[in-house]
């Protein structure tokens, strides 16, 4: 990769990965070292980290650094990748809560783990063994994280500015997901707590404070801060309503998980929220007898769908999508950003949106 700056993305992500790779083979090395039974566990964490993924943290990072107009380093794009291992460990931890069986298409960490349990007939639960396989493989990325952070490269000096964006990150991640997980537990019909959880749960940790990190490494002063907020966060919002709509229409062979999962997982999403606020008393029991049942057929899922379809949910949920898109994209007009970032993030605009990357 050319330092001398570029906002190609594919040639950033390239990069971004590179990186990754680098690291990952000189962590599993000292496991293996630990002890052969650690094993799986390395190639469960290469599997998953580079098998798939469009880095979109790292991306908003080194973005973010660009818009300050500061000359990156190999140093910068490494502390900016550490930012994919925190993606890791939720997407492991997520999967536990949500008792979702595939990720990516292929198993879950806690299924691969919970498999090999019972392939060498051990001895105890084989669900248990991989849920706690799960927890403590999703724990272990996001030490990596911080360990590919502080041995990045960067100076002392660029490391400090740089932490509390990073410590806020992860603190908002973990904060999201507890209100995933309560809303769920609450049976919430919100749209007004769903979107909550849509700011904290992806929103936040997914743009406005990668994007802050980077701008902190870079030295910004609280002007870009700002509009990095006003860019950030109506379209991590808009990130994840897409998300919300591809967990219940979207296609198996794109999202990499069954259709209608999120039915299934009782996802308490603004899409069912404003579904349930739209639709007619019976369309509202066949919807809370379909939330949450792990056995939901296709052909329920179908039905979930015309109704959020004719109650006109579906309708407004992409109309505060592009309303929200055009919030970030104002934001874009309005703010001081290096002319190299800013043509990335309105190409970002599109991408996170429509998943295109």
């Amino acid at each position: 990769m050319n330092f001398s700056a570029t906002s190609d993305l594919k040639e950033i992500r390239s990069a971004v990965n590179q990186e990754l790779l680098n690291f990952v083979a000189i962590e599993n090395k000292y496991l293996n070292e630990i002890g052969s039974e650690l094993a799986p566990v390395a190639q469960a964490m290469e599997r998953f980290l580079l098998d798939s993924g469009k880095r979109l943290r790292p991306l908003f990072a080194y973005i973010g650094f660009l818009g300050t107009g500061t000359e990156p380093t190999p140093q910068i794009l490494r502390a900016c990748a550490a930012l994919e291992l925190v993606h890791v460990c939720a997407l492991m931890h997520d999967d536990v809560m949500d008792a979702s069986d595939i990720r990516r298409g292929a198993p879950s960490i806690h299924k691969a783990f919970e498999a090999m349990h019972s392939a060498e007939k051990l001895s105890g639960s084989s669900a248990q063994f991989g849920i706690s396989a799960a927890i403590l493989l999703g724990d272990l990325a996001l030490v990596w994280s911080a360990k590919m952070l502080h041995q990045s490269g960067i100076d002392g000096e660029t490391l400090i500015r740089a932490l509390p964006m990073y410590d806020e990150m992860r603190v908002e991640l973990m904060a999201g997901q507890y209100l995933d997980v309560y809303e769920q537990a609450l049976a919430s019909e919100s749209v007004e707590r769903s979107l909550k959880v849509a700011r904290y749960k992806s929103g936040k940790y997914t743009i406005e404070r990668p994007l802050h990190f980077g701008a902190a490494l870079g030295g910004a002063n609280q002007d870009l801060m700002k509009t990095y907020s006003n860019y950030g966060l109506p379209l991590g919002e808009a990130f994840q309503l897409r998300d919300d709509v591809l967990g219940i229409f979207g296609n198996p062979e794109e999202t990499g998980k069954p259709a209608g999962d999120d039915l299934r997982e009782g996802k308490r999403t603004v899409l069912l929220a404003k579904t349930m606020e739209l639709a007619d008393e019976k369309s509202k029991a066949e919807i809370k007898g379909a939330l949450g049942n792990p056995d939901l057929t296709i052909t329920t899922v179908a039905k979930i769908r015309e109704i959020i379809i004719y109650s006109g949910a579906l309708t407004e949920v992409e109309e505060l999508i592009a309303t929200l898109t055009s919030s970030a994209q104002s934001a874009l007009e309005h703010g001081e950003i290096d002319p190299l970032a800013k043509v990335a993030l309105e190409r970002l605009l599109t991408i996170v949106t429509q998943r295109t990357l």
